[in-house]
């Protein structure tokens, strides 16, 4: 039954993300089976995507009165804190324009403007990134405010700034390995004349190229399935960038990008499991996975380890070591994600545990 519940679960959120589709009219849930519904639905950070899905069901079909409300409660929590958050954007990034600086919105809420209502895509921060000096101006100008700041890794920091929590970023992507870093700088300085504008508060924002943004949000998700997992919101993410942009990526430059980085055939498992599971057409990747692609064991580890792996019960009672990861039997999940993605991203799958130990045992990490 819970195969079925799950798929049951796969199709709520495409109706929701997409505003299109609806449950067959025999399908109707239990109470306890609606209450597994939400349950899954929170540490996949989905439950405004759902939420956004009982419109489109027969009155029959709805979760009982009691959870809806509690549903709905939640919700409007989601609504009201995107709504700060849209507010410091516009006003930091006013401030950060005045002082002759030009930040770029990463991730969050720059992709929540690509949904259907981004008011209940769940947005855990604000992420700045930096151009040449603006990295250190930014910093300064900060810290000169009063507001406490902690340097993490060599090329980020974060604060807390009106109950948000707000990063800075040197770097652009995720990814670790040293060889590619060359690469990774010179794309960045090529795709800079195609930034977008985003409004944001009657701001305009300025956000990556659309090739850009894609492979950020993208190289986002593998790093952390490489680690300890990540859950579904980030896959929606993906699949909206890629329905959105779908006229003007350049396919054949971001393949070639995906294959420079070495990460082509992850991509490929990627764009499969958006498919079949998140409801993107195949028209709009930019090009066509192998016919061979098989994605499933992916999904279950995406499956289970929900939003950045913090509650995969399958290590509920693993112990944690602090020098490894604040996550339960972190070394052996590494381990295994290790081998796992090995033969799709092997740079990666060999730099990041490398390079994630390397910065923790200098005390400059975070994670």
């Amino acid at each position: 039954m819970d195969n079925q519940l799950r798929d049951i679960f796969f199709q709520l959120l495409r109706i929701g993300l997409w505003g299109q589709g609806s449950l067959p009219t025999n399908t109707k849930l239990q109470d306890k089976e609606w209450a597994q519904m939400y349950a899954w639905a929170i540490p996949h950070t989905v439950e405004g995507i759902i939420y956004d899905s009982f419109a489109f069901l027969n009155e029959d079909q709805l979760p009982p009165q009691s959870l809806r409300l509690k549903w709905a409660v939640r919700v409007d929590q989601i609504e009201r804190h995107n709504i700060q958050m849209n507010k410091v954007i516009a006003s930091q990034y006013k401030a950060f324009t005045q002082l002759g600086i030009q930040p770029i919105l990463q991730k969050g809420q720059g992709v929540a403007q690509f949904y259907l209502n981004p008011l209940h895509r769940i947005c855990g921060d604000i992420d700045w990134h930096f151009e040449d000096n603006g990295y250190s101006v930014a910093r300064n100008y900060i810290k000169d405010q009063g507001i406490i700041v902690e340097d993490t890794k060599s090329f980020s920091l974060h604060y807390n700034y009106n109950n948000q929590f707000i990063e800075h970023h040197k770097q652009l992507f995720d990814l670790r390995s040293p060889l590619i870093q060359p690469y990774l700088r010179n794309i960045s300085k090529y795709y800079r004349e195609r930034q977008g504008i985003l409004k944001i508060e009657d701001v305009s924002v300025r956000i990556l190229a659309p090739e850009l943004q894609v492979f950020q949000v993208n190289s986002h998700i593998l790093k952390h399935l490489i680690t300890f997992g990540m859950g579904l919101r980030q896959f929606c993410d993906s699949a909206k960038l890629y329905a959105h942009y779908s006229n003007q990526i350049d396919g054949e430059a971001l393949k070639k990008i995906y294959q420079k980085t070495g990460i082509l055939k992850w991509t490929h498992l990627l764009h499969q499991i958006l498919v079949d599971y998140i409801g993107l057409s195949k028209s709009h990747l930019p090009f066509a996975y192998p016919s061979h692609t098989n994605s499933d064991w992916m999904l279950e580890e995406i499956w289970y380890g929900g939003n950045f792996g913090y509650h995969d019960e399958r290590y509920a009672e693993g112990k944690v070591n602090s020098t490894v990861s604040v996550h339960p039997d972190g070394a052996k999940r590494l381990w295994r994600n290790f081998k796992r993605y090995l033969p799709y991203a092997p740079q990666e799958a060999i730099f990041f545990p490398i390079m994630h130990f390397y910065s923790k045992f200098l005390g400059i990490d975070r994670d």
